[in-house]
């Protein structure tokens, strides 16, 4: 049995998400980077507008840098709960609006690609970065932080 850490995951389940983490915001991030950099936010505009996307000189930024950025800072396993979630929402709405008419496969225009993403975003949420995240390192010293001061005050009574 794999070595288990203090939230009660085995070293291979962390391995796991890390993975997932890596791979979900690489492509979450070339997406984003895609619209800000190639198509630019002018291009992306007119697309979702011609796709019937309401605010679409609105949403298009929104989209665009919440991909970008979602997606870097899933690879780094930060604020991943936050991220995941509004990603989450981004492909929920583009599936709602664009994607579900089409049908399920993608080389048709289809929802699948945004449902796969969606979910892992969600599931991402749900239980977190994992160990080897920035999450981690980052809760890990508050952690250790309130324990060295709850050891203390109790060395003091």
């Amino acid at each position: 049995m794999a070595p288990s850490t203090p939230a009660g995951r085995s070293a291979l389940s962390d391995l796991g998400l890390l993975l997932a983490r890596v791979a979900l915001g690489v492509i979450f991030a070339a997406h984003g980077y895609q619209k800000v950099f190639q198509f630019g936010m002018p291009g992306v505009a007119e697309s979702f507008s011609g796709m019937g996307v309401p605010f679409a000189q609105v949403a298009a930024p929104v989209v665009a840098y919440a991909e970008l950025i979602g997606g870097v800072l899933l690879v780094l396993g930060a604020f991943t709960p936050i991220v995941g979630l509004v990603l989450t929402v981004d492909m929920l709405v583009a599936a709602l609006l664009v994607h579900l008419p089409q049908g399920l496969f993608v080389d048709q225009g289809g929802w699948e690609l945004v449902g796969a993403l969606g979910a892992g975003a969600l599931a991402l949420a749900a239980v977190g970065a994992g160990r080897y995240s920035a999450d981690a390192t980052v809760l890990g010293r508050r952690r250790s932080a309130r324990g060295r001061a709850r050891s203390s005050a109790a060395a003091e009574v």
